[in-house]
C-alpha cells in the first residue's frame, strides 16, 4: 500500500541549518506541480512536492518487494550493518590499544558520507526519509540512555569527601582552558558564522575544551582495567567534581542563550530548572532511597519498581526538553536520585546496560555519522572554519598543561602526572552528544561539526595507548626484598593479608588461622580485607574500617564481630586490621596487593571454591593476585571440614592430620616452612612425603641443593617429634606420582599442603598437564582438590614470593 504525503517543495529541499538535502525523484517524488494560491485580490504560485512513502513492513522478495524499500526492514538492516563494520574495526585496532569508542565512531563515519553514503547506490537502497527520521530519534534515546546509566552510576557523596589535590586540579584544569579558549575565541569572532559568533555560543564551546567528562573517563578506563589503579581514583574524583562545575557552567550559558530573543525566556529556564531539581531532590530521591531500603539483601528489586523507574527516565527526558533544558539532562538528573552500588542501583545498570550498548548507542553512532561529512569541510571556506580549529587546538593543549602543571605542583611523581594529564584530555560519548546538540541549535554547520568529530577521534586515539604506554600499574608491586614465610624472621610478628569474598563462609579461613599457630614469640598481624565487586556505581571504594566510614550497603559487621570474638580468644598472639575494597573483579587483584605492598606483609591467603563453578570472579582474582603478588601467596580450598559449630567460644582441643606434598622447587620449599609453624602446634600431625624423580633425572642442580637444604633444616628440626612423620618416593613419571599420592591418601586427612608449580621437576609431572583445570591450583594442587580426590581434606596452595624488581 502507498501512500502520498504533500510538501511545500522548500521544507522538503532544505535543512535546519542551511546545507541541502539529497533527494532522490526516482524513489520519493510522484511528481512537482505548482499550486495558485489567491490570497487578497494576489496570485501567489507555490510549489508542491508529492512525497511517497511506503509500508513500513515488506511483503516479500517472492511478491517482487525489496526489503530496502522500507523502514522497518532498513532500521534493521542499519542496525546490524553498523554492528558489524565497528567490530571489524574493533578488531582492527586493538593491537593499536585503541578503545572501543574510536571504533564506533569510526563505525558511523564509514556508512555516512563521507565514504559509504557518497555511493549512488548506497543512496538510493540504504536509505529514505523514513528510517532516516527513525534512526536519528533512536541515536538520541541512545545518548539519553548512557547518559541515565551513568547517573546511576556516579555518586555525588563523594564530592564531600574530595582532597585538596583533586578539587585544584579539577578547578585549574576547567577554569584556565575555559577562559583562554573564550579570550581567544573573542578575537577571532569576525571571521565565525553568525550563530557561533554569539557569546553564548563562545561560552558552551569553551567550556566543552575544559571539561572533561566522566563518563567517557570511567568507559575507557575500565576497558584499559586502570578503574582502581592510583591514576584512576584520582582521574574519576578530578574529573567528578570538574563535571558539577562543567555542568552548571554550560547550563548558564544555556540560560543566556535563552535570554537572546526575550530576556523572560532566561526567567523562565531557571524556574523551570529550579522546579525540576527540586521535585528530584524533595520528591522522586526519598522514594527512590525507599524502594532501596526495602530491598531485602540478595533479592531482586520488584519489577514494577524496575520499570517505574525506566519509564521516568523517558517522562524526565519529555519534560526536559519541553523546557528547554535538553532532552538528555532529564535522564542524567534522574539517573542521580537513584542510590548506585547493590540493590536498585544495580539492578537498573543490569537492566539497561545491554540494551543501550547494543541497541540503541549504535543508531547514536550512525547519527554522529550522518552529519559527519570530510567532503564538505573540504570544500568549506578556510577562514571560517579556522577559527573554531584555533579554539579546539588552544583548548587541548591549555587543557593537557594546566593539569600537567597542577599535579607537578602537587609533586605527582612525573609519569603519573603526565599520565593523569592524558587521562583528562580524553573525549568520548558526551562530546559527541553535545556536537548533536549543537547541530541542532544551529551553533554547528556541518563542516565545523566534521572538524570536532575529527578532532576528537584523534586526540582519544593517540593519547589513548600513551597511557598504556607510559603507566604499568603493576610495577609498583615489583620488589627485589625478600617477603615471604621462609625468610621472615622467627622472633618477629607475620604479616598476613586475609581476603574474603562470600562472608557467609569464614570459619575455615579462621580455623586455618588458628592452626597455624600464632604465638607470643612469633604473633601474627592480620590485614582483613572484604572483596566486593564493583557494581551498580562508578567508583570503586577501598576504605580502611577503622578509619574511614564504609557505607551501609558495603558494611560486613557480622563478620567482623566473628573475627573480634576470636581476637580476644588468642589475645596478644593476633591483631587484626579491617578494610573494605569496592572494585572490578579484574583489577580487584590491585587492592589487594597494594595492601601488601604497604603494610610489608609475607603472606596472602585467598579463598577458593572448587565446587561454585558461578564464582568465576574468585578465579580471576586469584589468578592475578598470583601473578602479580609482592609476597607470598596461599590458596585455600575449604572443603567444609574446619566449619565449627561455635564461632564464639573455644575450639575444642581436636587432632588434626595434615599431609605435606613436596614436589620441590620453591613453593615447596615455602609450604614445607609453613607446615613446620603448624606442626608447633600440639594438636597437629603433620606427614610429609618428597617426591623424587627416578636416577634424579631432570633436577636442577641449584634447585635440587635448596631443595636438600630446606628439608634436611626440617627433618633436624622435627626428628624427635612424635606427631612428624617424614618419607620419601621415587617415581618416574606423572602416573606414578598420581599412584603414590593415591596411595598414600586413606581418606583421614583434614589438610593437604603443597607448592604451586615453582621449581618442580617436569619429569615427576610428565603426561599430567592435560588433566590440569584450574592453573591457579598447580597440577597437583588440582588434582587432590577435585571431587573425584578421596576423602575430605582442605587443601592449601603455596606458591612463594617471585621475585620481580
Amino acid at each position: 500500500m502507498h501512500m502520498t504525503r504533500v510538501f511545500p517543495a522548500p521544507r522538503l529541499l532544505q535543512a535546519p541549518n542551511g546545507w541541502h538535502q539529497h533527494v532522490n525523484p526516482s524513489r520519493h517524488l510522484v511528481q512537482q506541480n505548482i499550486v495558485n494560491i489567491t490570497v487578497n485580490n494576489l496570485t501567489i504560485p507555490f510549489p508542491i512536492l508529492c512525497h511517497s512513502t511506503q509500508d513500513a513492513h515488506s511483503s516479500g522478495i517472492f511478491s517482487g518487494d525489496s526489503p530496502f524499500s522500507h523502514s522497518f526492514s532498513l532500521l534493521m538492516f542499519n542496525l546490524i550493518f553498523i554492528t558489524s563494520i565497528t567490530r571489524i574495526v574493533r578488531i582492527l585496532l586493538k593491537p593499536l590499544r585503541q578503545p572501543l569508542i574510536i571504533s564506533q565512531i569510526i563505525g558511523g563515519v564509514i556508512v555516512g558520507p563521507s565514504f559509504l553514503g557518497r555511493c549512488r547506490w548506497f543512496q538510493h537502497h540504504m536509505s529514505n526519509a523514513s528510517s532516516t527520521f527513525l534512526v536519528n530519534n533512536l541515536g538520541v534515546m541512545g545518548f539519553m540512555f548512557f547518559l541515565f546509566t551513568y547517573g546511576v552510576k556516579m555518586d555525588p557523596g563523594l564530592l564531600r569527601k574530595s582532597g585538596k589535590l583533586h578539587v585544584s586540579t579539577a578547578l585549574i584544569g576547567i577554569t584556565i582552558p575555559t577562559f583562554t579558549v573564550f579570550a581567544v575565541s573573542l578575537c577571532l569572532r569576525k571571521n565565525m558564522d553568525k550563530e557561533l559568533a554569539k557569546i553564548p555560543s563562545l561560552g558552551v564551546i569553551s567550556g566543552y575544551l575544559g571539561v572533561t567528562a566522566f563518563p567517557v573517563l570511567y568507559h575507557i578506563l575500565k576497558e584499559f582495567n586502570l578503574l582502581n589503579s592510583d591514576v584512576g581514583r584520582v582521574s574519576l574524583a578530578t574529573a567528578l567534581i570538574g563535571d558539577t562545575f562543567g555542568l552548571i557552567f554550560i547550563m548558564a550559558f544555556e540560560a543566556a542563550s535563552q535570554g537572546e530573543v526575550k530576556i523572560m525566556n532566561t526567567v523562565w529556564y531557571v524556574i523551570s530548572l529550579a522546579v525540576v531539581v527540586s521535585f528530584l531532590v524533595f520528591c522522586v530521591r526519598p522514594a527512590m532511597a525507599w524502594i532501596n531500603d526495602n530491598t531485602p539483601e540478595g533479592h531482586p528489586v520488584h519489577e514494577s519498581f524496575v520499570l517505574a523507574i525506566i519509564l521516568g527516565s523517558f517522562v524526565m527526558g519529555f519534560i526536559t526538553d519541553m523546557f528547554g533544558i535538553a532532552i538528555a539532562n532529564g535522564s542524567l538528573f534522574l539517573g542521580l536520585t537513584i542510590p548506585n552500588g547493590p540493590r536498585v542501583g544495580a539492578t537498573i545498570v543490569e537492566k539497561t546496560t545491554t540494551i543501550t550498548n547494543e541497541l540503541l548507542l549504535p543508531f547514536s553512532f550512525l547519527l554522529v555519522g550522518s552529519q559527519t561529512d570530510f567532503y564538505a569541510m573540504s570544500a568549506s571556506d578556510w577562514t571560517r572554519l579556522s577559527p573554531l580549529f584555533v579554539m579546539v587546538i588552544t583548548g587541548y593543549f591549555t587543557k593537557f598543561f594546566s593539569v600537567w602543571i597542577t599535579l607537578y605542583f602537587w609533586r605527582v611523581p612525573f609519569r603519573d602526572g603526565l599520565t593523569l594529564s592524558l587521562i583528562m584530555s580524553l573525549r568520548g560519548q558526551i562530546e559527541l552528544l553535545l556536537f548533536v546538540h549543537w547541530m541542532d541549535k544551529s551553533i554547528l554547520n556541518v563542516p565545523g561539526f566534521t572538524l570536532l568529530v575529527l578532532m576528537t577521534i584523534i586526540v582519544t586515539a593517540i593519547f589513548t595507548p600513551l597511557i598504556s604506554i607510559l603507566y604499568d600499574p603493576s610495577k609498583p608491586y615489583m620488589v627485589n626484598q625478600r617477603r615471604d614465610i621462609q625468610h621472615n624472621p622467627p622472633d618477629e610478628e607475620l604479616r598476613i593479608v586475609l581476603c574474603i569474598l562470600d562472608t557467609e563462609n569464614i570459619n575455615g579461613l579462621i580455623h586455618l588461622l588458628d592452626i597455624s599457630n600464632p604465638t607470643s614469640s612469633n604473633p601474627f598481624s592480620i590485614y582483613v580485607v572484604r572483596l566486593t565487586e564493583l557494581i551498580g556505581r562508578a567508583n570503586p571504594l577501598f576504605l580502611d574500617n577503622e578509619k574511614q566510614q564504609v557505607p551501609p550497603m558495603y558494611q560486613w559487621t557480622n563478620t567482623i564481630n566473628i573475627l573480634k570474638t576470636h581476637q580476644q580468644l588468642k589475645g596478644t598472639f593476633m591483631k587484626l586490621h579491617f578494610f573494605t575494597s569496592v572494585a572490578p573483579k579484574q583489577s580487584m587483584f590491585r587492592d589487594i596487593c597494594e595492601l601488601a605492598l604497604e603494610q610489608e606483609t609475607s603472606l596472602i591467603i585467598l579463598p577458593f571454591d572448587s565446587v561454585d563453578v558461578r564464582n568465576h570472579a574468585v578465579k580471576t582474582v586469584n589468578s592475578q593476585v598470583l601473578n602479580n603478588a609482592p609476597c607470598s601467596v596461599a590458596i585455600f580450598v575449604d572443603k567444609g571440614l574446619f566449619q565449627m559449630s561455635n564461632t564464639g567460644s573455644s575450639f575444642r582441643r581436636t587432632r588434626h592430620r595434615f599431609g605435606l606434598l613436596f614436589l620441590g622447587g620453591g613453593d615447596a620449599r615455602e609450604a614445607l616452612v609453613f607446615a613446620d609453624r603448624m606442626v608447633a602446634n600440639e594438636d597437629v600431625f603433620l606427614t610429609v612425603i618428597r617426591f623424587l624423580s627416578h636416577n634424579f633425572i631432570g633436577y636442577n642442580e641449584l634447585e635440587k641443593k635448596l631443595d636438600d637444604g630446606t628439608v634436611t633444616w626440617f627433618w633436624v628440626k622435627n626428628e624427635t617429634n612424635q606427631r612428624v612423620a617424614y618419607r620419601e618416593v621415587v617415581v618416574r613419571n606423572g602416573e606414578e606420582t598420581i599412584a603414590a599420592i593415591q596411595a598414600m591418601n586413606d581418606g583421614a586427612f583434614d589438610l593437604l599442603i603443597v607448592g604451586r608449580k615453582q621449581g618442580i621437576n617436569p619429569v615427576i609431572l610428565t603426561g599430567l598437564s592435560e588433566w590440569s583445570e584450574s592453573d591457579e591450583l598447580g597440577i597437583i594442587g588440582d588434582y587432590v582438590s577435585s571431587e573425584d580426590f578421596f576423602g575430605s581434606a582442605s587443601v592449601l596452595v603455596v606458591q612463594q614470593q617471585i621475585l620481580r624488581g
